[in-house]
């Protein structure tokens, strides 16, 4: 957009805060207060799960959760923390139709994970079982999926109707990392295992947990015949040295 048009819009419509609504400079920001809230990840992380370290650590290095239990994708990578600071910010995207929210997500993940986009020959978003897309009205994974898409180097990789939701889940809530798993289990499908052969996959979500949901995801594409997995999600939940979810009182303590 021009210069000029874009000051005449902002002076009509000045761009709001993505989560508390407060003027700000350019669309898609937030503002002082809520980019302070919000933790923001980077290095040093798992290279595997990218969970964040709390001290340096050397190239490679691995979180104790991938070393005893290695998980079947190659590399996830999040935007920021889920917990109290960000969660306004998630719900908002997720339940109440903020779906202006993705293209700024969507840079915000591609900072975080811009190895992972690189490398993805495709793009694809965690799907949703029809009759809960048809509840919510938009799946907030493949607004993620294909803004990351339209933002990367090479545009056209983004396959929504490659993975399948093949049955409905229940809620995950109050679930175990063992429970998560096989209530995950044989959930999803691939639709064309034909396009998967060789070729590397970026799996993309809202929030990332225990990645049970993901996991789940990068084995029946990996099954299929796709050459590695990667995860990219907006936030992820912090684990505990123990691995378990760092505690929050959010609805989304036992998310996927």
């Amino acid at each position: 957009m021009p210069r000029l048009a874009r000051a005449l819009l902002d002076l009509l419509l000045p761009p709001r805060c993505l989560s508390c609504g407060a003027v700000v400079s350019e669309p898609g920001a937030l503002c002082p207060d809520c980019f302070a809230a919000v933790t923001f990840l980077g290095p040093p992380v798992c290279a595997c799960c990218g969970d964040p370290f709390e001290l340096a650590m050397e190239e490679g290095a691995l979180c104790a959760v991938c070393i005893a239990d290695p998980p079947p994708f190659a590399r996830a990578r999040a935007a920021f923390r889920y917990d109290d600071g960000s969660r306004d910010l998630v719900l908002r995207f997720k339940h109440a139709d903020r779906t202006d929210c993705a293209a700024p997500f969507a840079r915000w993940m591609l900072r975080a994970g811009r190895e992972l986009v690189r490398d993805a020959d495709l793009i694809v978003p965690v799907p949703l079982h029809r009759l809960r897309l048809l509840r919510r009205r938009y799946n907030q994974a493949a607004l993620l999926a294909r803004a990351l898409d339209r933002h990367g180097d090479r545009p056209g990789r983004y396959a929504p109707d490659l993975l399948l939701r093949a049955r409905r889940t229940p809620p995950q809530e109050g679930l175990g990392r063992s429970a998560r798993r096989l209530n995950m289990r044989a959930a999803f499908a691939v639709a064309d295992p034909a396009r998967l052969e060789g070729r590397r996959v970026l799996v993309v979500d809202d929030v990332l947990t225990t990645g049970a949901t993901v996991g789940e995801c990068a084995r029946v594409l990996l099954r299929a015949g796709a050459a590695a997995v990667d995860v990219l999600t907006l936030a992820r939940v912090v684990l505990d040295p123990d691995g378990a979810a760092a505690e929050t009182d959010s609805p989304y303590q036992a998310y996927p």
